[in-house]
Parts: C-alpha cells; structure tokens; sequence
C-alpha cells in the first residue's frame, strides 16, 4: 500500500449531463464532476447546460467541495474560435476548476488568454505513451486523460516518466477506436465523433468477410461492439500504479446510473485507505451496477490485451443482469433456473440471439413454485415466472432462451433518495474560538477546516456580567452548534472568557448566522485566475495565403505495398510517402523510392505506446527523406532525436482543424502539416484562408480510414489466441473485410502493433475543389492507395497531375474515377 498519497489525493470524478444526475454525483461522494455546455462537447446528444448556469453550477459544487470540469473535448473549426474564446472568458468567470481540451489549437489560444487557467488533455488528445504526455508539457496543462488502451503497466510507466497527474477511465462505455482517431460518423453521416456526434457504427452488425468469402460466424454479428469497462477490483492497483483520477463515463446515462456507480467506487477507494489492498466487490455491487447499465463487464484493456473477452458479438445494447435459461413454457408461465435474484415488478427480457429482432419482455407480476405464490423476492432456483397478459406472447419464447432482468424499480428508488432530498448531501467541520471579557466585545473566530478559511464576528455590544448563568463552553456549543440545514457543523470548540460573561441569546444567533453567511461566501468564491494584461485577438495570428499555380503544385503518394511504390515511381510524382503494414518491409520501400529516384517518406504507426519508441529508430535507420507523423509521441520524438535533412509532416491524425493548431505544430517543428479529415470544403478553406498554406497538405483521394482499434477482428474471430503472443498471426495469410447492412465490403488492415484501421470501401476524391484549395495556396496533394494494383495506381495519378496542371477539370477527374471504379467514388465529408 502506498503511503505517499491520502484519502483526499484520490480524485473520484463523475461524469454529469443533467442538474439530477450532478447531484447524484455530489450526495454519492465524488470529488469531481465534469460536464458541458450546449456548444463545445463530445456529448452533442447530452441535454448538457447552458454557459449562462456556469456561476449556479460552480457555486452548487463549491458548496460541497466538489470541483467542477467543462468538457471542451471537441476540434474547434476555423469560424468557432471566437465563440470558444467566448466560452474560456466564462468559464474563467465562473471559477470552473479546469477545461477538459482535445484540440491543441484551443490549448494554444487558452494559454494567449490565461497563462494558469487549468486545462485537462482529454483522452480524444490520444495521449498513450511518456512522450505523448511530455509533448504537452510547454502548454503547463495540469493533467492528461490517458487513452482507454493502456494497460496497468504502461499507466505506471507513463505516470513515473511524465511526473504528471493522470485520469483513467475506470467506468463505462467502451469505443471500440481509439477516441479522437474515429472518422466512421464522419464519413458515413457527416456526423465526427470528434464533434461530440457519434453515431455508434461500432453498434451495428457486421458481416465477417475472408479472402472474398463469407465466413459463417453464428450468432456473432457485432464484431466491432465491446462489453462495459468495469475496473472496480482493480482501484487498488490503479492507485498503486500512479492514477490519481478515476473517471466514470456516462454524460448521457440517467441519475440512478451516476448514483450507483460514483457509491460503489466512493466505497472502493475508501476501503484502500482503510487497508483493504485486494478489494474484491460484494457480489451485490456487480449486479446492482450491471442492473443500471451493462453490455457485460470486462477489465477493457487495463489487464492487457485479450480480444476475447473484450467483445461478445452476440448484443450491442444493454443487457443488465443474468437470470438464467428458459427451462419450460407454460400456458401462463415461463419456467426458469434463476441464478440471481428476481422479485415481482422487475423487468426481464428474454434473449433468443437476434438482438436485430423485437425481443419479449415485460415486468415480473408473479413468482411461482409449483403453481404455488411466493411472496417477496427469490434467489437461485427453479421458478414459475407470471408476467403481465399484455406484456408478453408466450408463444414467441423458447426453452434456452437467455433471461435478463433489465430493471429493479426498488434500486431505483433506493438511488434516488440518496439525492432527492432537502438536508445537505454532506457537512463539514467547523472550528470556533471564542474570547471575550465583561465589558469587552465577544470576539468569536469560526474557521471552515477543509477549506482553510476564517471570519471573526463581533458581538454588537460589550459582555455584561451575568447574575444567574454564565457563558461556558456547554451554553456556547448549545447556541453556536444549531448549524442544522447548513453544510457546516461544529467540530472543535475553544473557550477564553474572563469573568462570569454573558450576551443575549439573540446576538449570538446573529453571531452564528452571519459567521456561516461569511464563511459560505468563501466556500463558494470562484478561484482567481491571471489573464493577460491586453485582451488578445484570436486572429492577430493568421497568415494570408498567396494562390498557387497548379503546375507548380508537388504530387504526393501514399503507397502501401511495394508494387504500388514501383508504379508510382514511374510516374511524375514528387514524393512517395510508404505506409506498410510491418516496419520491417520500409528498406524495400526505400530502395524502390531511390531506385525510381523519388524522394520517400515513411509513415509511423497512428498509435504511440510505452516502449515503441524502437519502432521510431527503426525507421531512421533506413535514412528516409522524411517522416508523416500520426501522433503527438512521435512528434516529440522526432523533435527531440531528429537528424539533420529529414522533413517531418504531420498526418490527419494529429487533428488540426483551426489556424492555432497548425502554427503550434509548425513552432514544434513540422515543415508541413495534413489538416483533420473532420473539415469539409468550407471548413478547410475557412482554415487554408487564416492559415500558412504553404505548410500544409491536403489529401485529395483516399480511402477513409475509419475505426482504429486495439481490438484485433482477426485475433478474435480467426485464431484460438487473446493476443499478439498467440494468435498466428492470421493477418499474415488472410484478408479480412466488414461487409455492412447495405453490402460494402470495408477492409480492415493491421499495422505492426497489430492495430487493425478499417477503411471505407469506397474511394474519397476532392478533385472538384482544387481550384479553391490552389486559390488558398496549397501546393502539398496527396493520394494514397490501399488495395490498388499499380496500374490503377498510374492511371489515378496522371489523372491528378493533369487535373493540377489545368489540362483537365476537376469534374472530369471525378467523372472518370466514378466510371472506372467497380464502387464508384464518393465525396465522403468533403461535400460543403
């Protein structure tokens, strides 16, 4: 057990998306409640807050001691950031305690505004190694959200190395991507996750294609949906290895969901710090936070990686808790082996492997045994379970049929006494010294202990001389003491009175309620923050671009496979950006570029974890031309270790939406940067026009990668292994794509730390707006290929250049590509 840390080091933070389910939060024992506003968020579908509440919710949470964190966890396009700055000003206003950011743009502008402002990197942030965490550090942020992949290994070699405060997600839903890395709603619905609009597309079923071939999976059709992360047996080794915040995830689940889970973790921690360093939960506690919100529960990937108990495949939705197996079916009845508890007024579902189908279910209204009524609740055993006549249709369920029970109106309402009440959630101390002296005024000093302020109150008048009975400490803590209905209470109690001294009971009650008036205004005043002398000007940064003549404009390729490189090297390209699947096939691709005389650069992984760091050296040592940089720890990496001659280009993944971004990526020694494929035409041109264009690079044809996920479909659905130690690696021999509900077949890739990107089956084009985007100086155009055959790799090019150079349009590119495509093209987010 450490003995470094206290009680009170350990924050519990809760997440909130209405006044009730805060207040759960706040009576259920968590430190911390982050939450958002109407604009601004992850959570668009939240009925969030409104920025005008921001002094009532600070002062609601201060009351108690609670800090209060905004969820600004969205990229900020190029027209936002004046509305952005709008809501910093607020919510350094308002006292908010800190700002949860992905957009590093809005980091930068934060820092213009506020040098000591609190600014939490979010986990869309992607913050997976030391070297993601130490990128940030210039930026004085106060603490970073590590991303839902890392294990308890890397959270404590991150925490030792990066010396920073860390939050973990210990709580909630899974994404099956790595946050700030999913483009799916994007692409498909114009709908980013990096907005806050996800739409779920790991949700919904999949078919499994191998080699061409469907593969007959069974009931297995969620492939890409994961269980529920639940990490309650693991507080102790997240303290031990560095976790400071334990964060819930649930901004859109309900009141009673908040209450449960922030009671079960409050009870967790407090138990380390009793002792208990092998907590294991009451069997009770599984099931009432399984009742409240469950997909089924998993460790996620804090215990390592194991793709098979990540995801189940059978259901994408909430489930709650296990009964058991239809073992009969009566004319009246449903004949069940309980294995869990099950009273009357529950409500059940019963579970026959298609979740796409309407399911039967209703509430429990009788529990019989051998046609005979019980009366209360059952555990384990064999049952007649009655329900509703208009519930369900008895002829729809079968014998094996899962049961679940998917409600428990009694631990709802047991949940929400806990906040649906008028006396305060919680109280705290009080010290108060009193002196006083016949004919003196009576001098009282209350002092608030947790928050470490004091008042002194005087009486009115000076102390008489009592002639019955005086004041004594039993009398002062008597009248000093009826505190009841504040959040105070009188704890210590300090007496120095000279003479028998009296005061009229009236004055000491003015005494005692203004010394808790006073004392509450401390508790509740907004922390001050330092702003800038001179109001900054969000745009006094921008850059004008100079257009640029297309026959001027470099020509990109992003190759990856050999053959593809050797057909781009026979064309006009200026560069050759290699993206394999396996580091150790890059010395092919940089002899093919040097044999074709191009110039190469190579791609790192998208993702950047403890230890990876060889990956990065490797790549060096094939002596490149340049690096795409997909991540803040490689960028860091290569700022620190860069030789000499070596270009370095930030990808799409970095998620630069806004001018701010780009130039804090330029100061840390990008020559060029890719903007977020989260910006359609408009956006990016909004971005280009307030932008050094020069600098960037825009990707006009592509295959949208979508998903990017640790969990790996050909571990988990073609070998017998958890991992990359034993899985045989499949991906080696086989092809695997994800055919959706209307046919298209998405190819997954996995790259050589055996994440798997799943790319849109169709190919993306901008070609009809590179005369904006030349217009706007852009003089970086690159195409990437995925499964291509290297004439079709030729014959995409010369089209680009001749679309570049003038000789053809835009609109006959597309044309072109859209009749010699089997799947046609799309404009995918591009579409203004």
């Amino acid at each position: 057990m450490r003995t470094d840390i206290k009680r009170e080091d350990i924050e519990l933070l809760a997440p909130a998306g209405t006044w009730e389910a805060m207040r759960a939060a706040v009576a259920n024992g968590a430190n911390a409640v982050y939450f958002g506003v109407e604009k601004f968020n992850a959570r668009a579908r939240a009925n969030n807050f409104l920025m005008e509440e921001l002094p009532q919710i600070m002062e609601f949470l201060h009351t108690y001691g609670v800090k209060g964190f905004l969820t600004f966890n969205i990229l900020v396009f190029e027209n936002e950031l004046e509305d952005a700055k709008e809501l910093i000003d607020a919510c350094i206003n308002a006292g908010v305690d800190a700002v949860i950011v992905q957009d590093l743009g809005l980091v930068k502008m934060i820092r213009e505004i506020s040098p000591d402002f609190p600014i939490h990197g979010s986990t869309q942030m992607t913050i997976t190694s030391p070297e993601a965490a130490e990128f940030t550090k210039p930026y004085d942020m106060e603490r970073v959200v590590l991303g839902r992949e890392n294990n308890l290994k890397q959270i404590k070699k991150i925490a030792d190395s990066a010396k920073l405060p860390l939050e973990v997600f210990v709580h909630g839903a899974l994404c099956v991507s790595y946050s700030g890395q999913c483009l799916t709603s994007e692409m498909w619905g114009g709908r980013s996750a990096n907005r806050g609009e996800c739409a779920q597309a790991c949700r919904l079923p999949y078919d499994m294609m191998v080699d061409g071939e469907h593969k007959d999976m069974g009931n297995i059709a969620y492939v890409l949906s994961p269980k529920d992360l639940n990490a309650l047996e693991l507080v102790p080794e997240l303290i031990e290895a560095g976790v400071t915040s334990f964060k819930i995830e649930g901004r859109l689940k309900s009141p009673e969901y908040v209450a449960n889970v922030v009671s079960k973790y409050r009870k967790a921690i407090d138990a380390y710090f009793l002792g208990v360093t092998d907590y294991q939960p009451d069997l009770i506690d599984i099931q009432e936070l399984e009742q409240s919100f469950s997909r089924g529960f998993t460790y996620g990937f804090l215990k390592g990686t194991n793709n098979k108990q990540l995801v189940d495949g059978t259901f994408p939705k909430k489930r709650g808790v296990f009964l058991g197996h239809v073992k009969k079916v009566y004319r009246d009845a449903i004949l069940i082996d309980l294995q869990a508890p099950l009273k009357r007024g529950d409500g059940i579902v019963f579970d026959f492997g298609d979740p796409t189908q309407d399911e039967e279910g209703g509430r429990v209204y009788d529990i019989r045994i051998k046609g005979q009524k019980i009366e209360g609740g059952v555990n384990e055993g064999l049952y007649e379970i009655v329900m509703g006549r208009n519930d369900v249709n008895l002829h729809n369920i079968n014998v094996g049929d899962k049961v679940w029970r998917t409600s428990d109106m009694e631990l709802d309402r047991r949940l929400r006494r806990t906040f649906e009440t008028e006396k305060p959630y919680r109280t705290f101390p009080v010290n108060l010294e009193v002196y006083g002296a016949v004919g003196q005024p009576l001098v009282t000093v209350w002092t608030d202990v947790k928050k470490g302020t004091s008042v002194t109150i005087n009486s009115e008048n000076p102390a008489e001389e009592a002639l019955k009975r005086p004041l004594d400490e039993e009398v002062l803590r008597e009248q000093f003491g009826r505190l009841g209905g504040t959040v105070y209470e009188l704890d210590e109690l300090h007496v120095e009175l000279t003479g028998n001294v009296i005061v009229p009971k009236s004055e000491m009650n003015r005494i005692r309620r203004e010394a808790v008036e006073q004392l509450f205004a401390l508790r509740i005043a907004p922390p001050k923050y330092t702003r800038v002398e001179q109001e900054p000007d969000v745009y006094e940064d921008t850059a004008v671009p100079e257009p640029v003549d297309g026959a001027d404009a470099r020509l990109i390729a992003l190759c990856r496979s050999l053959e593809q490189i050797e057909a781009a090297g026979q064309t006009d390209v200026d560069y050759i950006y290699a993206d394999f699947e396996f580091v150790k096939d890059y010395p092919q691709a940089v002899e093919a570029a040097r044999k074709a005389g191009k110039k190469i650069a190579l791609a790192t992984p998208r993702i950047h974890m403890p230890g990876e760091n060889g990956i990065l050296r490797q790549m060096l040592k094939h002596q490149p031309d340049g690096i795409l940089i997909r991540n803040t720890g490689a960028a860091y990496f290569f700022e620190q270790e860069r030789p000499a001659g070596i270009e370095l280009i930030g990808d799409f993944s970095l998620n630069i939406a806004n001018h701010k971004a780009v130039n804090l990526f330029l100061e840390r020694g990008m020559d060029r940067v890719t903007a977020s494929y989260d910006l359609n035409t408009e956006q990016m041109i909004d971005l280009l026009s307030q932008s050094k264009s020069e600098h960037m690079e825009v990707v006009i044809h592509q295959h949208m990668p979508m998903f990017h996920t640790e969990h790996c479909v050909y571990c988990t659905f073609l070998s017998e292994g958890t991992d990359f130690t034993n899985c045989g690696r499949p991906c080696e021999e086989q092809r695997v794509s994800l055919k959706d509900r209307v046919g298209m077949e998405h190819p997954v890739r996995v790259d050589t730390g055996c994440r798997n990107t799943v790319y849109n089956a169709v190919d993306q084009s901008g070609a009809e707006y590179l005369g904006e985007f030349l217009g706007n100086g852009v003089r970086h155009y690159r195409v990437e290929f995925l499964e291509e055959e290297g004439k079709r790799v030729k014959e995409v090019l010369k089209l680009y250049r001749q679309a570049l150079a003038g000789e053809v349009t835009g609109t006959h590119v597309w044309r072109t590509l859209n009749a010699t495509n089997q799947l046609g093209v799309t404009r995918g987010q591009l579409t203004k």
